[in-house]
């Protein structure tokens, strides 16, 4: 069997059942970087763990890894291919999807948590609020050499959220091209790196501020009236005690 599965957002209690079960019957694992060691320690003891992660400025090229899924999965063995929050969200499953359809490998996909929900939630961000934000827009920050520009004049005309991922290098021309669209220069925005782990770190700050805030990647931004929220348990316990 081979399986595409999703990782999830980073915190190993966040894969799913099924997630767990490919792992553990896996002799093969082809994992992405941003896959944790909590999670690949989940695997079945003595598989096969090959890091096949996009790493800046040492990239595996895609069409390796289609290759090398194509080949494991003629060897007979359970091969898992592992990525980071859910395959089909900016996460090239759909490529190796169709690499193992045209070499005529039978496969399944294993949905995952993606961090498009999951970090803004653990930030205490929801996404969609009753009467602040009745949609989210979904928009990756890094486009390959070739490829249409992400229209940001159209985005900052649409509304409600917008949660951008793999946007950090770009976070500059990200708000100067959304504040010429017509969003408002004190927008909020909130960064959330590592989410779900013990490194969890989140900024915040007004979309004008974003180039120069202190924002590392990988790091999942969210602009809108939502991120200014903070419903965090630790957020609430200090409104307790200010109002004694």
């Amino acid at each position: 069997m081979i399986s595409l599965v999703g990782a999830g957002p980073g915190d190993p209690e966040l894969l799913t059942i099924r997630g767990l079960r490919r792992l553990q019957d896996a002799d093969v694992v082809v994992h992405d970087a941003l896959v944790g060691t909590g999670v690949l320690a989940l695997a079945r003891p003595g598989a096969e763990l090959i890091d096949v992660g996009k790493r800046p400025g040492a990239p595996v090229p895609q069409e390796l890894i289609n290759e090398l899924l194509v080949q494991l999965g003629r060897s007979g063995r359970n091969v898992v291919r592992l990525k980071g929050g859910d395959p089909f969200v900016f996460g090239r499953g759909g490529e190796e999807a169709l690499a193992l359809i045209a070499a005529g490998l039978d496969f399944d996909v294993v949905p995952g948590v993606s961090s498009v929900m999951a970090a803004p939630a653990a930030a205490g961000i929801p996404v969609t609020h009753r009467g602040v934000s009745a949609s989210f827009t979904v928009v990756t920050g890094h486009r390959q050499r070739g490829e249409a520009a992400v229209n940001w004049h159209a985005l900052a005309q649409v509304g409600g959220t917008i949660v951008v991922l793999m946007g950090v290098a770009q976070r500059a021309a990200i708000a100067e091209a959304l504040i010429a669209g017509g969003l408002a220069p004190d927008t909020p925005v909130a960064a959330i790196r590592h989410a779900t782990s013990s490194e969890q770190h989140v900024a915040r700050c007004a979309l004008s501020e974003l180039a120069d805030a202190d924002v590392e990647s990988p790091a999942t931004i969210v602009i809108g009236a939502v991120a200014a929220f903070d419903l965090t348990s630790e957020f609430i316990r200090g409104l307790a005690v200010a109002d004694t």
